[in-house]
């Protein structure tokens, strides 16, 4: 009796040892759809490593051993440095590694932006957090290019493939990442409200700022673009953390954010006063200059809301692949068969939209790749961010009490899942930002009717979808208070036509007959006529 009570039974194993890359159908298959099979073959050893023990081990540590604030060195010099764990720097080293920094632009590959979405989606699977300043780093370059004589200084660092932290002149360094101090804390979102000043130093192109950023993540990075009041307005602004003699710039960290979601990652507050900085564009013209990066890190918001989606997915259908109750396998229950499904679908909808973006990256010269950006960004980051949380929790209900404790993973992924969502722009400012595009850039509904329309007469429910959507359109200089229910019907659509137009026909069906479909009201496991075994068959992981 005693040895039985020592030994657990009935317990699903932990979910190491396969590839993340090619057990994901729904990712592997978007690759190849967008790329190549040469891209998908290069990205095979990154999903192998983002499944082994180790790397969960290494996500698990990271944010169990929180980043520390360190103001003063022991003389009591003011250093105002944040120290890591070493699963930290293990993690960041082999993202870098990897490619999914900047490399991208300043590669020669027809298909270098879906390659390293396709990574990033992977990779941060292994653990959220260090996607942040991995993010930041990929989305600066193309901001940075509003002066060439900066893009190029800054940029061939930032698209290293060394990760070389420290604090020292960029100068002396094997590569680089770059962060954003945006917000204000009087006025978040709305950052025409900033208050930071910048004043000439007399040197030409050079500023001293002068105020309080209030979020700024990941503070141990080597530049960051700033926002800050010139003379002629907001405007954008490079700031390096180590001169180029070496001295450390005026950046006080005030404090380490105590936030919800990851603990990896540092986020902070920054005092500037006195601050070297150098404009980065005209003056005045600080929220244009800086809102390629914004563009982004929007993508990268999608990608990290289907990395947590599939990660969660992942580990739901692992689970009750291997639980067995109430006479058999938890995945042989209709309904438990129902809520996996209908999570699976979830998840192939949003990698497959997230995919189609870094696609549309790859081709900046195609008109209707850049117009569809234009508007599928805001609506992508709107709705999969959106639905992240709640796909989320109905994966961790899947492993019951085993999903509420710690080593599970899925509290982190649960506590996550918000963060997207906020980031980089609310649900409300993407949605208005949807109208605004949809009102001023006529172009931009043109790609979208383009894009559904390419899935015309393939299923009634997308059909009807598109028509309901153009009929709520309307006069789009009337819609605000409709903002959100028109964002969430367009990016639906989107995914609609993408699953019906490449994914298999079991997925589309569902997704169609359900998201698109007059009774559907949210709640997962409530799939209807749908090929539930097969979906679940093809997204559970594989173990080697």
């Amino acid at each position: 009796m005693q040895a039985h009570l020592r030994d657990a039974t009935n317990q699903a194993p932990p979910l190491v040892g396969h590839n993340v890359v090619t057990s994901d159908l729904a990712l592997s298959e978007g690759v190849l759809r967008h790329a190549s099979a040469d891209v998908l073959d290069g990205l095979v050893p990154l999903g192998a490593e983002a499944g082994t023990a180790d790397a969960r081990e290494h996500g698990m540590l990271a944010n169990r051993h929180h980043p520390e604030l360190v103001p003063y060195d022991r003389y009591g010099t003011r250093i105002d440095e944040v120290a890591f764990h070493p699963s930290w720097h293990w993690l960041m080293e082999r993202a870098v590694g990897h490619g999914l920094a900047a490399a991208p632009w300043t590669s020669y590959e027809p298909h270098a932006h879906v390659r390293r979405a396709a990574g990033f989606l992977a990779w941060s699977q292994a653990e959220p957090g260090h996607g942040c300043p991995v993010s930041m780093t990929y989305a600066a370059v193309p901001a940075l290019r509003a002066d060439d004589a900066i893009a190029k200084e800054w940029t061939p660092l930032l698209a290293s493939l060394r990760y070389d932290p420290g604090v020292r002149a960029h100068t002396s360094k094997l590569g680089a990442l770059a962060g954003m101090g945006m917000t204000e804390k009087q006025g978040g979102s709305d950052v025409r409200a900033n208050v930071t000043q910048a004043r000439p130093t007399g040197d030409d192109g050079w500023y001293t700022l002068h105020g309080h950023k209030w979020f700024t993540s990941a503070p141990m990075n080597d530049v960051f673009l700033v926002l800050a009041q010139a003379e002629g307005g907001v405007t954008c602004f490079v700031v390096p953390r180590v001169l180029d003699d070496g001295t450390r710039n005026r950046i006080d960290v005030v404090r380490l954010k105590d936030k919800l979601g990851n603990r990896s990652n540092a986020s902070s507050e920054l005092e500037l006063d006195g601050t070297l900085a150098q404009r980065l564009g005209d003056e005045g013209r600080g929220v244009r200059t800086i809102i390629e990066m914004v563009a982004a890190t929007r993508l990268d918001c999608v990608l990290g809301s289907a990395s947590l989606m599939r990660r969660a997915l992942a580990e739901a259908s692992w689970h009750v692949t291997h639980r067995s109750a109430f006479g058999g396998r938890l995945v042989d229950k209709p309904l438990m068969q129902n809520v996996v499904a209908d999570l699976a679908v979830e998840s192939e909808a949003a990698t497959a939209l997230g995919l189609r973006l870094a696609a549309a990256v790859d081709r900046p010269g195609d008109a209707h790749e850049a117009a569809l950006r234009r508007i599928a960004l805001p609506l992508a980051k709107f709705w999969v961010c959106k639905r992240t949380p709640s796909m989320v929790a109905e994966a961790l209900e899947c492993l019951g009490g085993n999903g509420y404790v710690e080593e599970s993973g899925m509290p982190l992924l649960f506590r996550e899942s918000p963060l997207n969502s906020v980031w980089e722009g609310s649900g409300n400012v993407n949605a208005l930002d949807v109208l605004r595009a949809l009102s001023r850039e006529p172009e931009t509904l043109e790609a979208w009717i383009t894009e559904v329309g390419a899935a015309r007469g393939e299923d009634p429910h997308l059909d009807r979808a598109v028509d309901d959507t153009l009929t709520l359109l309307g006069d789009v200089t009337s819609l605000e208070v409709s903002a959100r229910r028109l964002a969430g019907q367009m990016a639906a659509c989107l995914q609609g036509s993408l699953l019906v137009r490449f994914g298999p026909s079991e997925v589309a069906d569902a997704f169609c007959s359900s998201r698109l479909g007059a009774s559907y009201n949210g709640t997962f496991g409530t799939l209807a006529g749908a090929d539930l075994a097969a979906i679940v068959e093809r997204t559970t992981p594989v173990v080697a």
